[in-house]
């Protein structure tokens, strides 16, 4: 993913700045540029908010290290969904009632997942897409998630990005950690990627749209590659030399074991079909769906998601998700 141009006139940084005074916008004022692509005028409505959403999540929650990551989730879930709100002169109400619904959320031990759907673009577009998917605030974020460590970017993809994004308890079979790691990192990636975004937010951001399609693209071509029997030759031509398959932390097998995997499933009436793609520096997921036999409607889960760590623009790592197709361990467990 090309790399973001400095800042404009330096970075912004967004600590409460109370209500609009004279001669600054209103609070519909920002919300109509945030919808046209304004990263700025979208920070500038949160900073103006933080404060009164601290209030009201430390007023719920009781103490000051949850509020804020209700807070940081709240703003996450305002980034996708500004273009939701009717009045944009109650961005403020709406902003507290949409903390006010995490902290719940967060009482009920359901914390709430946020992912940013469509943020990758489906191979063909059809009806509208998110304001975030039309305008610079989807770069904004995707040069944020870049800004984070692989280790980090990886674990808010999953959890934030991607629409079958797993359990807490799955990402951490996924990665092969304690759940108690996953959860301490996704705190940090939350964290972080608020932090980065309000520093950036007069940034001139790299493009993810030509990156997001490539993506898509490439998943399909290599779907279209293994059922043609092509499959070996285009893994040569798109992954690395060591490109290597992964369960926790534990390598247990090269790319001829990946080859000989992709064609037992095909010989045994297995297709997958193309859901979706989300991709960032060194990150990329793959949603697909899984078509088990007529025969053996039971034979395989009914999604699969490829999490690939990319070398140079090639797969390099491969870890492989089955979902279950809708989520049902919302509840992060507690560690053992």
């Amino acid at each position: 993913m090309p790399g973001a141009q400095k800042p404009r006139g330096g970075p912004r940084t967004l600590g409460p700045v109370g209500s609009a005074g004279f001669g600054s916008p209103s609070d519909g004022e920002l919300v109509r540029g945030a919808r046209t692509g304004d990263a700025a005028a979208l920070g500038a409505l949160l900073g103006r908010h933080r404060a009164g959403m601290q209030a009201v999540a430390l007023s719920v929650l009781g103490n000051r290290p949850d509020a804020e990551d209700a807070v940081q989730d709240a703003w996450l879930i305002a980034f996708r969904r500004i273009g939701d709100l009717r009045d944009p002169e109650s961005a403020g109400a709406w902003l507290r009632m949409i903390v006010r619904n995490v902290c719940r959320s967060r009482l009920r031990s359901a914390p709430p997942t946020t992912p940013f759907v469509d943020l990758s673009l489906p191979v063909t577009e059809s009806g509208p897409e998110q304001v975030v998917d039309r305008h610079a605030l989807r770069d904004w974020i995707w040069q944020a998630v870049d800004q984070l460590s692989p280790t980090l970017r990886m674990t808010v993809m999953l959890r934030h990005f991607s629409p079958r994004s797993p359990s807490y308890a799955q990402m951490a079979a996924l990665c092969g950690v304690p759940v108690g790691t996953v959860r301490s990192r996704l705190s940090e990636a939350r964290r972080k990627l608020v932090e980065a975004m309000a520093a950036t937010a007069d940034a001139a951001h790299a493009d993810v749209l030509a990156a997001s399609r490539r993506s898509a693209r490439e998943a399909v071509e290599t779907l279209a590659a293994a059922e043609q029997g092509r499959f070996a030759e285009l893994t040569a031509e798109r992954w690395t030399p060591d490109a290597a398959y992964y369960v926790g932390r534990q390598r247990v097998g090269d790319q001829d074991f990946l080859i000989r995997g992709m064609a037992c499933d095909l010989e045994a009436g297995v297709r997958q079909r193309f859901v979706s793609a989300v991709t960032s520096r060194d990150t990329t997921i793959w949603e697909m769906d899984l078509v088990s036999p007529p025969d053996a409607p039971d034979h395989c889960p009914p999604a699969v998601a490829w999490v690939m760590t990319t070398k140079d623009g090639r797969m390099h790592h491969l870890r492989l998700f089955h979902a279950s197709g809708v989520r049902d361990e919302r509840t992060p467990p507690q560690d053992a």
